[in-house]
C-alpha cells in the first residue's frame, strides 16, 4: 500500500485515448440538459501549509474500491463551468471528470457507453446526480467522447479502475502521440490566485509553473501546470514536496500545444 501511496496523490484525467480534452480540441455544446441545483460540502483538500503525518496521508487517499454497476449517466455543463465542486476544485467543463454519489472524491473509474463501447477514464472530483435513478453526471468533455452530448443521457457501465492504471495508460498514449504529459496543480478563476500559488511553488526551489488561460463564453480559468513529467519517479518525489506545502490535488493532463517548461526528470 506504501508504494502506491504516492501515486494516489495524482489526479488523472483522460479519455478513451487517455488524453485531457482541450477547448481547442472539441465542438461547443448545442444544447445542455437541464440539471438540477447542486449543494456541496467543501472538502479540505490542500488547505495545510504543514506536511500531513502518516495517519493524516492516508485519509486524504480513497481506497480503491470494487465497483462495477450500469445504469443511466448524463452530464452537466456550462451552467456550472468556473463553480466549485464538491472536492473544492473549480469545474471545467472541458476536463475528464465526473460526479458520482459514492465512489471516493479523487478515484478514478472507466466509463463505457453501452450502445456504442466507447470507453473513457474519468476522475470523481464532484457528487452528484440527485436526479431520478442516474447514475453518474459526466463533464461535457466526457460525454462528447462517449458520443452522448445530443442525447444528454445514455446508458453505461462504471467501473472502479486503480490510479495507477490511468496513469499508465496516460503515459502510453503520449509517447505514442508524442505528446507530453504534465502536472497540473491547481486551477483557479483569478488570475491572482494562480500566481500566487505559482510564486509558493517557485520560492521552494521546485520547478517553475505555468499558467495556462482556458476561456469559455467570457469564463476563463487559470490552469496552473508543471512539467513536461518524464519518469514516475520524479512524480513521486514532486507530489511529495508539493504535500509538504499544502497541495495535494494534483493531476495529470496531457497537452496538444503545452510550451516547453522546466522539465521535471
Amino acid at each position: 500500500m506504501n508504494k502506491i501511496i504516492p501515486l494516489l496523490l495524482i489526479f488523472v484525467l483522460c479519455s478513451c485515448t487517455t488524453e485531457q480534452v482541450r477547448t481547442s480540441d472539441i465542438s461547443s455544446p448545442t444544447s445542455v440538459t437541464t440539471a438540477p441545483s447542486r449543494h456541496h460540502s467543501r472538502l479540505n483538500i490542500g488547505s495545510s501549509d504543514t506536511a500531513p503525518t502518516s495517519d493524516e496521508e492516508e485519509n486524504l487517499l480513497p481506497r480503491i474500491v470494487r465497483y462495477l454497476k450500469q445504469g443511466v449517466a448524463s452530464w452537466y455543463g456550462p451552467d456550472f463551468h468556473g463553480k466549485k465542486t464538491a472536492s473544492g476544485e473549480i469545474y471545467d467543463m472541458y476536463a475528464m471528470t465526473a460526479a458520482h454519489k459514492t465512489l471516493p472524491i479523487s478515484s478514478y473509474a472507466r466509463v463505457t457507453n453501452l450502445e456504442n463501447q466507447r470507453s473513457v477514464i474519468v476522475r470523481i472530483n464532484d457528487r452528484g446526480p440527485y436526479h431520478g435513478n442516474r447514475v453518474m453526471d459526466l463533464s461535457y468533455a466526457a460525454a462528447q467522447k462517449l458520443d452522448l452530448e445530443q442525447a444528454g443521457t445514455g446508458a453505461v457501465e462504471i467501473k472502479a479502475i486503480a490510479p495507477e492504471q490511468a496513469l499508465a495508460q496516460l503515459q502510453n498514449a503520449a509517447e505514442k502521440q508524442d505528446k507530453s504529459v504534465y502536472l497540473q496543480v491547481g486551477t483557479f478563476g483569478n488570475k491572482n490566485k494562480a500566481m500566487k500559488l505559482q510564486n509558493k511553488i517557485a520560492a521552494h526551489q521546485l520547478p517553475q509553473p505555468e499558467i495556462l488561460p482556458s476561456t469559455h463564453q467570457g469564463a476563463t480559468l487559470y490552469k496552473v501546470q508543471m512539467g513536461p513529467i518524464k519518469s514516475p519517479e520524479s512524480v513521486h518525489k514532486l507530489n511529495i514536496q508539493l504535500a509538504k506545502l499544502g497541495i495535494t490535488a494534483t493531476q495529470f493532463v496531457t497537452e496538444t500545444d503545452q510550451k516547453q517548461i522546466s522539465m521535471i526528470q
